[in-house]
């Protein structure tokens, strides 16, 4: 693990503050949400949780798939793992109702720009790997998938168990699909990262 200097701290918590306000962002506009994000919020209505501490629980079973596939956690993924769910629970309260759809589209777009900025931000920070991306990689090694293809899985798996548990999959589903590989790309050039690197989704 590289070491804990100032500037990369502060990307590294900058970029996981902002993901975790961009997923608020999402969820708060009702349209629907990402796959692990439909994931996370069945949880939340499952057991009658907030957001966050769900996001922290998917993020906690994803890591011990860790296990099997001797995948080794890094300080940026314990705090990817811990952070973001709690920082989403701030950004909720300070959100205002929305009254109309246009108003829901839009805080749904800006919401997914956010996590995408936020996405090269803490990855810039080199402290690791995010729980999925780290599920992901170690699956395609194990296995010898191709990686898109063990993202397809897991991300059409989970959609369907988040739906399953009432997680909400709607038109920001579709929106998210499409975009967010684009937008994600384009951060990552942005923060000076590698293009070939693995990256983690909400």
């Amino acid at each position: 693990m590289p070491k804990l200097k100032p500037v990369a701290l502060a990307k590294l918590f900058g970029g996981l503050y902002l993901f975790g306000a961009g997923i608020a962002l999402m969820v708060h506009s009702a349209i629907g949400l990402g796959p692990w994000d439909v994931f996370a919020q069945g949880i939340s209505k499952v057991m009658h949780i907030s957001y966050g501490l769900a996001s922290i629980i998917a993020s906690v079973i994803v890591l011990i798939c860790w296990i099997p596939l001797k995948q080794r956690p890094q300080f940026g993924t314990l705090m990817n793992a811990v952070l973001i769910g709690l920082f989403a629970d701030t950004v909720f309260p300070l959100l205002p109702a929305l009254n109309a759809y246009w108003q829901q589209l839009g805080m749904f777009i800006l919401g997914m720009l956010l996590l995408a900025i936020a996405t090269g931000l803490y990855i810039s920070a080199n402290y690791g790997m995010g729980p999925r991306d780290g599920l992901m990689v170690g699956t395609a090694r194990v296995t010898g998938w191709a990686i898109w293809k063990v993202r397809t899985g897991y991300e059409f798996l989970v959609m369907v168990a988040g739906w399953a548990m009432g997680g909400q999959v709607r038109e920001g589903t579709v929106i998210f699909a499409v975009c967010i590989g684009f937008l994600m790309q384009w951060s990552l050039r942005m923060f000076g990262v590698k293009s070939h690197r693995p990256v983690e989704e909400a």
